[in-house]
């Protein structure tokens, strides 16, 4: 467990005001995969939440924590309080106490203070069944959990260093596999991606009164990782596939015209999972597995990608492309969009890459090592950003 705790966590205790930017790592350690097959160990590690500083422009691991976490899901399940005081890690499956190497839906939700040294869990709220996805409102006042295993949306109220339970919405069934939800960033919608059945929804937000609107909009096969523009001018979602080695697709969703519309779809190859929009809005990355979660004798194995797209107008284009590691997940620009961050479950850690002002991405610096395989990837999303 000396592991879980390091040292030099001075800048994590520093008034909201002046604390720098942090990125955060949920790490699964229950799970690994071996040439294609994903196989639960019987007496994991504990899985943990990496604290990295980007306050000096070079990544700090500054701590990591024990706290329950999930790779079943899209790499959206740790959220950041826009204040950088709280975060929210879902856990999506759990081990089962009644048999060893076996996994069951979660319930919970671990809430973190950031402001700790080091941070330390100080709840742990119940969700729906299989808890998958985690948004909070720019405003930091409500955040929202997709459970995947129920067909609902939990809320939680955020006030003072407090988060609490606000109740639930129904939005599917439970064969919908509710994934991934975010906010537009006026807080008055919310999308919520139904990977079982192939549909976005769109929710209706008026403080803490959630509706859910009569539109379901017609994304690409299994609508999975979602991410909404700076601005609020478009969402992009990624479509999932069945994983047969044909390539998959993303999705650009106009939201300035209201109903909300897909108007664009764009291929990007095996498997998409996570997708992050970059500070200014003019890109998005994209994790592709590219058939690096598949036997090593598959006609459809390679290398993990992350690809950079522009957005144009209402249109998605191709960029750039660069490798990282395998079974990719998460992705996170940084504040200046000039870094983008891609975690890898089997390698461990996350790849650093620097972006150009046309998307161009390189090497950015070594990875950064973690105790886990990164399952999601988080940082505050503030007011303008």
């Amino acid at each position: 467990m000396k592991r879980l705790l390091l040292a030099g966590l001075a800048a994590l205790a520093l008034p909201a005001a002046a604390r720098a930017q942090l990125l955060l790592s949920a790490n699964d350690n229950k799970v690994v995969l071996e040439n294609g097959a994903v196989r639960t160990l019987r007496d994991p590690q504990p899985d943990t939440l990496s604290v990295i500083d980007l306050a000096s422009g070079t990544p700090a691991l500054r701590a990591e924590i024990a706290v329950p976490a999930s790779v079943v899901g899209p790499p959206s399940s740790v959220a950041v309080t826009p204040d950088e005081r709280l975060a929210l890690v879902t856990a999506n499956q759990r081990p089962d106490p009644d048999q060893n190497g076996k996994l069951v839906p979660g319930a919970s939700m671990a809430v973190i203070d950031l402001t700790a040294s080091p941070p330390r869990l100080v709840a742990t709220l119940t969700t729906g069944s299989g808890p998958a996805g985690i948004a909070i409102t720019r405003a930091g006042s409500l955040a929202l959990v997709a459970n995947r295993a129920e067909g609902t949306v939990s809320l939680f109220r955020i006030a003072n260093g407090q988060v609490t339970p606000a109740g639930k919405v129904d939005v599917g069934t439970v064969a919908s596999e509710l994934s991934a939800v975010a906010f537009t960033p006026d807080g008055r919608h919310a999308l919520v991606t139904r990977n079982g059945d192939h549909m976005l929804n769109v929710l209706q937000i008026d403080a803490e009164r959630v509706t859910k609107l009569d539109r379901e909009i017609t994304t690409g096969v299994r609508p999975y990782g979602l991410a909404v523009g700076p601005e609020g001018r478009w969402a992009v979602v990624a479509n999932l596939g069945r994983g047969t080695g044909d390539a998959d697709t993303v999705s650009l969703v106009d939201l300035t015209r209201e109903p909300f519309r897909v108007v664009d779809t764009l291929s990007v190859g095996q498997t998409p999972e996570g997708v992050a929009a970059s500070p200014d809005g003019k890109h998005v990355a994209v994790t592709v597995m590219n058939g690096s979660n598949k036997p090593k004798e598959s006609p459809f194995h390679g290398p993990g990608l992350v690809k950079l797209l522009r957005v144009d107008g209402m249109r998605l284009l191709p960029v750039s492309e660069a490798r990282v590691g395998a079974w990719a997940q998460g992705a996170a620009f940084a504040p200046d969009g000039r870094t983008l961050f891609v975690g890898s479950m089997t390698n461990r850690d996350i790849t650093v890459l620097k972006v150009a002002e046309d998307g161009r991405v390189s090497e950015g610096g070594p990875p950064i090592r973690l105790s886990g395989g990164s399952a999601a990837l988080g940082m505050a999303q503030r007011a303008g950003r």
